[in-house]
């Protein structure tokens, strides 16, 4: 991975596009982006990198047995190499995108990113703790083609940064650029549950593919954007297993033994023998059809939440860059901390309860291991322990008087 990484290049050019997208949204007063949304995307996001590494390793331990032992050829690694294996990524990748719609355990994997009812940069961060590995399935192919490990994880990097753009509702239509290759247009369309936009557009780059194989629609209507079973939550587990959840219910209750295994199988929106469904199917939603869901937060949520969703990014990194000194049990306690974090958040936008307790118990567990690594590696800041205890006891207060059920900012007056 350090040999061909693009994933610690293209990173901060994806965070810069999503803050001059948030700012342009915010000047030009664009509507593109909702807090609670955008939080949960980034929750998930951040949630979702601490299962990378542990992907990186399984590809790199399963592709280079591959690679090793029944490669037909060894490829270079060259510009020229590196343009097919791009090209086949992409046409590989169609066929990975189109069964992720059409198969409904491909689709519990690939759900969770179409489940945000807003299209912006941040929805292009929201991926599934299971959709990278399900997608590096399909790339199987290629190390059998003689493409070194390596090579194919750090193409599929640029690969996948080159659909982050697509990702944007303030780039209009692009007329000649989108006759072949993919575009904001078209990528908007397959985010789209307007009845002629389901299931269309599945192309990563070069849009060709849906207009070779008959999945294309040009953009016409105005785009409702999300799912037709939405999750109708913030909480990052919720967003990443809700359709593993609803499948295992529907397999439960099916009463015959064929259609539980069936059901897994079969396109979303498909019911097994015996099971009651008196509501008719939806095929499709419009604007004027959706209620988008939301929650009533915590007062005082957003400037907290703004401030701690900043630090979090900073924490992620430090967890999850290969070229971070933590050991795997480390790296491992950290990703258990950063999911308590994500989760607590998502509690905080829907005043939950559990929401305090947890971020309390989240916030005295991250000072620990920042103090933790900080001594073991022998980072020397003058008196960072009293600035962190200090930071950590403000935040604490600060949720403690805020976080709390029946809370609003005119008690003090009423009584």
């Amino acid at each position: 991975m350090d040999k061909f990484n693009p994933y610690a290049f293209v990173t901060p050019i994806a965070i810069l596009l999503l803050i001059i997208e948030i700012s342009y949204n915010f000047f030009a007063k664009k509507g593109y982006y909702s807090f609670q949304e955008g939080v949960a995307n980034l929750g998930t996001a951040i949630g979702n990198q601490t299962v990378n590494l542990l992907v990186a390793v399984l590809i790199f331990w399963g592709y280079g047995i591959i690679y090793t032992d029944y490669a037909i050829y060894k490829i270079p690694t060259t510009w020229w190499s590196g343009i097919i294996l791009l090209i086949l990524i992409d046409f590989l990748f169609y066929w990975c995108h189109r069964f992720g719609h059409r198969v409904n355990l491909f689709w519990a994997a690939h759900s969770p990113h179409h489940s945000a009812e807003e299209f912006n940069f941040g929805v292009a961060l929201r991926a599934s703790v299971t959709m990278r590995l399900y997608s590096f399935l399909f790339f199987l192919p290629l190390p059998f083609l003689g493409f070194e490990p390596v090579f194919i994880y750090g193409t599929v990097g640029i690969h996948l940064f080159m659909s982050f753009w697509h990702h944007t509702r303030a780039i209009d239509k692009m007329p000649y650029f989108e006759v072949i290759f993919n575009s904001p247009s078209h990528h908007r369309v397959h985010h789209g549950t307007n009845a002629q936009y389901i299931d269309k557009n599945f192309s990563e780059f070069m849009i060709i593919w849906d207009k070779m194989f008959g999945t294309f629609e040009p953009e016409i209507e105005e785009v409702c954007y999300g799912v037709l079973d939405h999750p109708k939550s913030y909480n990052p587990l919720t967003i990443n297993f809700h359709h593993y959840k609803v499948l295992a219910k529907l397999s439960w209750q099916a009463p015959y033994f064929w259609d539980k295994l069936k059901v897994w199988f079969m396109p979303p929106g498909w019911m097994p023998r015996g099971i009651e469904n008196s509501a008719p199917k939806k095929t499709g939603m419009t604007l004027k059809e959706q209620i988008k869901y939301t929650a009533k937060s915590f007062y005082g949520s957003v400037p907290y939440l703004s401030l701690h969703v900043a630090l979090g990014l900073a924490f992620m990194l430090l967890v999850i860059s290969p070229k971070s000194p933590l050991t795997g049990l480390e790296r491992g306690a950290g990703s258990a901390i950063i999911w308590l974090m994500v989760i607590a958040w998502s509690g905080i936008l829907e005043s939950r309860r559990w929401a305090l307790p947890l971020e309390l118990i989240r916030l005295v567990l991250m000072l620990g291991s920042i103090l933790y690594m900080t001594q073991k590696y022998q980072i020397m800041i003058p008196g960072l322990e009293y600035i962190l205890g200090i930071f950590v006891v403000a935040c604490s207060g600060y949720a403690m008087y805020y976080f709390r059920a029946g809370f609003s900012p005119t008690q003090k007056e009423q009584k």
